[in-house]
Parts: C-alpha cells; sequence; structure tokens
C-alpha cells in the first residue's frame, strides 16, 4: 500500500460487560494525499471507528495504521497530540462548538493549543470565517446562528490550522438539504484546494460528492473501494 494513510488488516473490539462486540473485523484501505473519499455504511458498520482511528482519537485492537510514513502505534503521546492538532481537522454532526464563546474565539481554540500570539490567533481565525462567509458574525455565539452557520464555524476551525486531512463525521446529519448541499460545496472547494477529505456518510446522495466512496457493513469493506 502506499498512500498519506495506510490501514492493513485493522480489527476493533469493544468490551461490554463479558460480551465482546466487534467493530472492526480486518479493513484495508489506502488514501492518497488530496482524495475525498466517502466512507459509506448503515449504522453500526464501524465507519465511525473508523473515523476515529484515523484521526487518531481512537486505537485499533489489531493491525497497522501508518499515516504520512509514521506508523501510529509507534508514536509518542505529545507528538500524537501535535499531529492531531496541526495535520487533522475534525468536523463533527453535532458541531462541538463551545456554546459559551462567540465564534471567532471557538475558531481560535486550535491555534492557541498550537502556541499562536493573540494577535496572530485573531487575524488568521478571522480570515478563515471569512473563506466560510461568517465574516460578519465574529462576535456571535453559537447558539444565534442556524444550524448551517453552526457548521460552517466548525470548519473554519478544522482548518484554521492548514491541516493536510479533513475528517468529517456526517456533516450534514443536522442539516436541511439546502444548507447540507453549501457544506458539501466548501469540502469540495477545500479538496479543490488540495486538502484531503475523508467524510462519514450513510446517504448515497451525500457520498456522490466524493471522489471515491467506501461501503463499510458489519466491520467488513464491501466489494472494495466503489468510485
Amino acid at each position: 500500500m502506499s498512500g498519506i494513510i495506510n490501514i492493513e488488516n485493522m480489527k476493533k473490539e469493544y468490551r461490554m460487560g463479558k460480551i465482546t462486540v466487534p467493530a472492526l473485523n480486518g479493513v484495508d484501505i489506502s488514501i492518497e494525499e488530496g482524495e475525498f473519499v466517502a466512507i459509506m455504511g448503515p449504522s453500526g458498520s464501524g465507519k465511525s471507528t473508523l473515523m476515529h482511528i484515523i484521526g487518531c482519537l481512537d486505537k485499533p485492537t489489531n493491525g497497522n495504521y501508518t499515516l504520512n510514513s509514521e506508523i501510529v502505534s509507534e508514536i509518542k503521546k505529545g507528538k500524537l497530540s501535535m499531529i492531531r492538532n496541526k495535520q487533522i481537522g475534525f468536523v463533527f454532526q453535532t458541531f462541538n462548538l463551545l456554546p459559551h464563546l462567540n465564534i471567532l474565539k471557538n475558531v481560535e481554540l486550535p491555534l492557541m493549543y498550537a502556541g499562536y500570539n493573540k494577535k496572530k490567533r485573531t487575524s488568521t481565525a478571522k480570515k478563515v470565517l471569512e473563506e466560510v462567509g461568517l465574516g460578519d458574525r465574529l462576535k456571535h455565539k453559537p447558539s444565534e446562528l442556524s444550524g448551517g452557520q453552526r457548521q460552517r464555524v466548525a470548519i473554519a476551525r478544522a482548518i484554521v490550522n492548514n491541516p493536510t486531512i479533513i475528517l468529517a463525521d456526517e456533516p450534514t446529519g443536522n442539516l436541511d438539504t439546502a444548507s447540507g448541499g453549501d457544506i458539501l460545496s466548501i469540502f469540495s472547494d477545500l479538496n479543490d484546494k488540495g486538502h484531503t477529505i475523508i467524510m462519514v456518510t450513510h446517504d448515497p446522495a451525500v457520498a456522490k460528492r466524493a471522489t471515491r466512496v467506501i461501503n463499510i457493513v458489519d466491520g467488513l469493506i464491501q466489494d472494495g473501494d466503489i468510485t
């Protein structure tokens, strides 16, 4: 396998009391830099588990994961945190914004963790919010925005450190059709600019916006990669 992301024979099991529940049953995936990939499957198929492992938020039970030619299991905890902050951007279905902060402060957070000074944080966050069409909402709190606008804030936060990889877990799941289409157009634009996009979805219409679709059912890739 060759790619920015290489996964070989990945398995993931969860313990629920005395019961072992398999989530991934031997997954092999290679994703090249600059791809726009949709991981598609029904609820409980293992797609979100796979996403969390790709994003270094969870660890597999067995198997190998190589990210940018580094074996993830061998990366020290401190460096792994830095990789999550600077190389990977996360967008979630529920937005995961801090309700007590205005949207400018929400977008500044990854820059604060990366060690930027206040002036640089503010100017960079403003620029990115302008790029997603929210330059006139900087002082608004998440509760004062529509769902589509909140997802734009989440995208701005995900890209503010200019990551190589953007992971989106059901990013249109809480949105109406029009707002969801706008969000997917933003992802397409980001992909055109060179970002690698990996999007989890259960919706075939959403998956069609990607350039490659990977189907997963019961923790297994079905029929290889579907283009």
